[in-house]
This record gives C-alpha cells, structure tokens and sequence, in this order.
C-alpha cells in the first residue's frame, strides 16, 4: 500500500509537491515531483533511492504526543493557560487493555485454576499497590507532569497518581502499536516470578482456607511520615495470633509484604 503526501511548496510557489512513500520498512525509492499549476508538461520529477522507514517519523510523532498525555496529570492540565490534554481518557483505555492481557495470560499459564481464583489473582496483579510498584521499576514518576500542587504533595511518589499514569503508559502503547505492542510491555511486569509479590496475598488466603477454623486478617501496626512519604508496618494473623510482620510505602504494599513473610514461615517460599 502506498501512502501519497501532497504539501504545498512554498520557496517554488506555484509548485505542489507530492513524495510517494511506502508504509513499511524498506529500501525504496522515494520520488519528488514537482508541478507547475498541475501542467503535466511542466511536471519537473527527481528519484532518490533512499532507506526510509515508511511512516515510522509520523508514528513516533504521534507516540510523542500520545506519551506526552499519558504523563500529565489533570493538576497540571487545570493550571496550564493554554488547553492540554491530561491522561484520565488513556488511564480508562489502559486498565482496559491491562484487564485482557492479564486474563489471558492467567487464563493459560493456570490452566487448572477455577474461575474463582483467577479472578482472585487477576485483581491482586492489576490493583493499584501492584501498579505503583511496576512504575516504580522504571521510575514513572520522575517522568509526570504535575501541577505546582500537586508537586508540592508529592505527586510523584503517590500510588494512585502513578498507577494511573502507568495504566495511560499502556494506552498510548495500544494505540500506537497494537494489543502486540502492549502486551509485550505488560507481560515482564505481571509474570510470576518477576512479581509473584503481587499474588502472595492470594496464596496466603488460599492456604489458609483449607482450614475452616483459621482466620486471616491483617492489621495495620504504624503509621508514619509525611503524606507524600508514608510508611506502614502491617501484621498478618492467623485468628488473634500474629503470624508475620511487614513494611511498605502503602497499606497494600506493606500487607504484601506481610503476607510473603508469613509464606516463608509456612514453607512456602524457600528463603534465597
């Protein structure tokens, strides 16, 4: 398929020029034409051949720009004097593309697991204490664009300002590249093994179902810090017995981290 850009040609003025350029990547060869007042006997062409990237310029353009919304916050979009696009749109297309890349591969990599659990997992991988740790791994908040507020909150380190500009992250990858695109981006953060952090409250809970008797419950210890730097210390157990103990930027997190240390005293995570 050949993509046909027409554009005025001002230093030649009346001239129009059309480039003909292929859509994916090649060697080619790229034509110039130019015409006078669209007289074909006064058509003046030239050939270059070139590699060219197709509309590689025009998609990394429009990435640019998607990116560029899927890191501004509404504080920022709300004291800009000129309109700007903030990410809650994309945040909303992206926790819909994180939903089905995380199902399906739930989906086959548990292919003996109910519904129920699926479900159980699926949240826990997808929940905002998840997100905020997977953009932490590539230190998203550095990256946003807040109002003067918002930054003197600490807006850059608060979960719920960065899981969902991560969730944006995926959207603009989906609409500049496709689900392929984006899976590729979701599937390292979400695949047990790098993260199986983000199921350990599931495990824990399932383990300790098998027990009717035994309660599971966690609860928060201490409370410290700033709001833009809070610090947490949570304690799971098991009926009124304290079983573990852990820490973490928010309750989920330090919750998380509880529930692993109870699975290592369980046995159920070898100690490395």
């Amino acid at each position: 398929m050949i993509a046909i850009t027409q554009v005025s040609y001002p230093y030649y003025a009346p001239y129009t020029a059309a480039v003909t350029l292929p859509q994916k990547d090649t060697a080619v060869t790229l034509t110039l034409t130019l015409t006078y007042n669209g007289r074909e006997d006064l058509k003046v062409s030239k050939v270059y051949t070139v590699n060219v990237k197709g509309s590689a310029a025009v998609r990394e353009l429009d990435y640019q720009e998607l990116l560029e919304t899927a890191l501004t916050h509404t504080s920022y979009a709300n004291e800009s004097r000129t309109p700007v696009k903030h990410n809650e749109r994309l945040e909303f297309l992206g926790d819909s593309v994180l939903q089905i890349v995380s199902a399906d591969y739930l989906f086959h990599a548990y292919a003996d697991r109910p519904e129920g659990d699926l479900t159980r997992i699926r949240a826990s991988l997808v929940s905002e204490g998840a997100l905020f740790q997977f953009a932490q791994e590539i230190d998203l908040g550095e990256y946003l664009r807040l109002g003067r507020g918002e930054e003197r909150c600490g807006g850059r380190t608060r979960p719920s300002v960065v899981s969902d500009a991560f969730e944006a992250v995926i959207a603009a990858l989906y609409l500049d590249g496709g689900m392929e695109v984006a899976r590729k981006f979701i599937l390292p953060f979400i695949t047990e093994g790098k993260h199986a952090e983000a199921d350990y409250k599931t495990r824990l809970q399932e383990i300790v179902q098998q027990n009717p008797e035994e309660r599971l419950s966690y609860v928060v210890e201490s409370e410290s810090g700033p709001d833009h730097d809070k610090h947490f210390v949570v304690a799971v157990r098991f009926n009124s017995d304290r079983v573990a103990r852990g820490e973490g930027r928010s309750k989920k997190a330090a919750e998380q981290c509880a529930a692993k240390e109870a699975l290592k005293l369980l046995g159920v995570i070898k100690e490395k």
